[in-house]
């Protein structure tokens, strides 16, 4: 089998970073706090030591809440909505992401995002369009639906941290959650995610929501079946589908990530094409030579 392509969702990793290393414990010269980029490079050159891919591309956020979603659901992620309208994020890492991305276009990396798209879109539309093997690297549960058995599409959970990644491919979900890959998108509508600002269908849980949609094969069987009395469906199961109807009609076209995305042309090849005088000046600015050089090591092995 060929080497994979591995998608990484570059924010879904530096905020787990920052929030996994004290901002006290590392400073550059000049004071600003660089323990998102460290712990970021670290998780790549673990990812990419321990995978070995073929080729690599960071996926970012080039818009975290995009308008499509918002129109179809309001409440999309607007609790983490800042006064500026933009996403509410510490100052410190705020201040460190221009960081990571300088070092990611000095090390020849691929960071990739889309206008109007969210991570998850790109990553989405590049797990449908390239060849496999494919390895996705995130800490969110969403990219479960982009796994692929027949293309060899899986994903590294980094919910542990990348040292302790699963390895979830299509067996591994049903195991977990009751559901095949490809409906995790509906049973993640239907059950809902705080995190994301979406409220679920009252009073169904994750064990009704995947039997429901193990039973029917997606939202729009269960809508379907809603419509016929002889589904037989509870009177109190009917009353909350019913009472959810016009939020089950939208909210699977929200969670499903996009597979249409006009991703531009990237090479992402190993080892990448380094501006190594430019990379030695960003690791002593910043501090971060031992990470730097730990992804160096990885990406040129």
């Amino acid at each position: 089998m060929s080497r994979p392509l591995l998608l990484v969702d570059t924010a879904s990793l530096y905020f787990r970073a920052y929030f996994g290393i004290p901002e006290s414990a590392v400073a550059a010269p000049d004071g600003t706090p660089v323990n998102a980029v460290r712990g970021f490079l670290d998780m790549l050159a673990t990812l990419v030591r321990t995978r070995r891919p073929g080729r690599v591309v960071c996926a970012l956020d080039a818009d975290w809440r995009p308008a499509w979603r918002v129109a179809l659901i309001p409440g999309y992620k607007a609790h983490r909505l800042a006064d500026d309208g933009g996403e509410q994020t510490p100052d410190g890492l705020s201040r460190q992401v221009p960081i990571i991305l300088d070092v990611l276009e000095a090390l020849g990396v691929p960071a990739i995002g889309v206008a109007g798209y969210e991570a998850d879109d790109v990553i989405g539309t590049l797990a449908a369009r390239e060849p496999g093997p494919i390895e996705v690297a995130t800490g969110d549960r969403d990219l479960f639906q982009v796994i692929d058995d027949d293309r060899a599409v899986r994903v590294l959970y980094c919910g542990r941290g990348v040292s302790k990644l699963a390895v979830y491919d299509d067996a591994a979900v049903r195991a977990k959650y009751g559901v095949p890959a490809a409906a995790y998108a509906d049973f993640a509508a239907m059950r809902g995610d705080p995190s994301d600002g979406l409220p679920g269908v009252a009073g169904v849980g994750e064990k009704t929501a995947a039997r429901l949609v193990d039973r029917y094969g997606s939202v729009a069987g269960v809508l379907t079946a809603l419509d016929d009395p002889a589904a037989g469906f509870a009177p109190g199961l009917r009353t909350k589908l019913t009472a959810a109807r016009d939020y089950l009609g939208v909210a699977p076209e929200v969670v499903r990530v996009a597979v249409d995305v006009a991703v531009p042309p990237f090479d992402g090849h190993l080892p990448p094409s380094t501006e190594g005088e430019r990379v030695l000046a960003l690791a002593e600015k910043w501090n971060i030579a031992g990470s730097v050089q730990r992804v160096v090591d990885a990406l040129s092995a």
